[in-house]
């Protein structure tokens, strides 16, 4: 079965939506899907966050942020949140981590592109640790 996997921030307009698609770029599809989504979602993705993501090869301008609903987190296996703290519901039968991460809305280029760096690590060493990493040959 494959797992599924929510990443939860408020506006779901920064490191949630970093996170679901660097996930999405490096995890084995057969194995593992993330989407993201906000407590209280923004109107877009935050201008700064689409920019550091495309220098890295990942295009969010077509994304749109959406709400957390019970709907949504159905059947997930892990949610990780991303500074909503108690506005971020548990998920029943979900397990979750919370990844204390500076909100990337507002700031310079250069710390948008730290906590995306943080936030790549993050999911390598969380797909590596689940054994969902592509490997090369599912990457094509």
């Amino acid at each position: 079965m494959r797992a599924k996997v929510v990443f939860a921030c408020l506006h779901n307009a920064g490191r949630s939506q970093m996170a679901a698609a660097y996930f999405n770029h490096l995890a084995a599809p057969g194995r593992a899907r993330a989407l993201s989504a906000g407590t209280q979602p923004g109107d877009r993705v935050h201008p700064e966050v689409v920019d550091v993501m495309r220098e890295d090869g990942i295009d969010l301008s077509h994304i749109h942020p959406q709400r957390l609903t019970p709907e949504l987190a159905a059947s997930a296996t892990l949610l990780v949140t991303m500074g909503c703290a108690e506005e971020c519901p548990a998920i029943p039968g979900a397990e979750r981590l919370d990844w204390p991460l500076p909100d990337p809305r507002g700031q310079s280029r250069a710390q948008v592109r730290g906590i995306r760096d943080e936030i790549r690590l993050r999911v390598t060493k969380l797909l590596t640790a689940r054994g969902w990493s592509a490997t090369p040959e599912e990457k094509k």
